[in-house]
């Protein structure tokens, strides 16, 4: 196994040079189509004050304007700039590898980037969901650190259809007896 960064052909991937780059050099694109909801914006800030930044944001730089564009990571960038703990702890640093890409090369990768991410696959985290009930997580704590909302959970934990998953839950009683009901 090669063990160097390049390769036979000479041809180096970016993120074998990531860079840290002061937060203030870095701008976004004016193409990006993805936008992500608050909820999982706050889990993405959740994920990086709990993991730290685990990918460098994707960037092109422009010498002319000493700046860094972003390609792929705007919602991390995001992050970073509205989280002060986060900022803090990272001292304004990015973590950053640079693409040379022309302009319309740079928004094919962004909508790759985007594309290649997918949606999570509802069988999948039911099966997720259901392991960590049956781990002995509280809902809370899968609410919490897995980023759902109750009316999410209790949808994943009934397309598993297993009665376990729903054993500490207190249920309403959506009928009355026909006697209660004139009383």
């Amino acid at each position: 196994m090669n063990t160097r960064s390049e390769t036979k052909t000479g041809y180096q991937s970016p993120v074998y040079n990531v860079r840290a780059v002061p937060i203030e050099k870095l701008r976004a694109n004016s193409y990006n189509p993805n936008a992500v909801a608050p909820p999982e914006m706050k889990l993405l800030e959740k994920s990086i004050w709990e993991d730290g930044f685990t990918m460098p944001i994707v960037c092109y730089y422009l010498p002319d304007q000493d700046l860094y564009e972003i390609v792929d990571g705007y919602h991390r960038y995001t992050v970073m700039k509205t989280s002060k703990k986060i900022y803090e702890r990272e001292n304004g640093l990015m973590p950053v590898v640079v693409i040379e890409k022309d302009i319309s090369n740079r928004i094919a990768s962004t909508i790759r980037h985007n594309r290649a991410r997918g949606s999570h696959d509802i069988e999948l985290m039911s099966n997720i969901v259901s392991e960590l009930v049956q781990s002995g997580m509280s809902d809370a704590w899968i609410m919490k650190n897995i980023g759902m909302d109750a009316d999410e959970l209790l949808r994943l934990k009934q397309i598993t259809g297993l009665a376990a998953l729903f054993k500490d839950n207190e249920f309403s009683q959506a009928w009355q007896e026909a006697s209660e009901a004139r009383t």
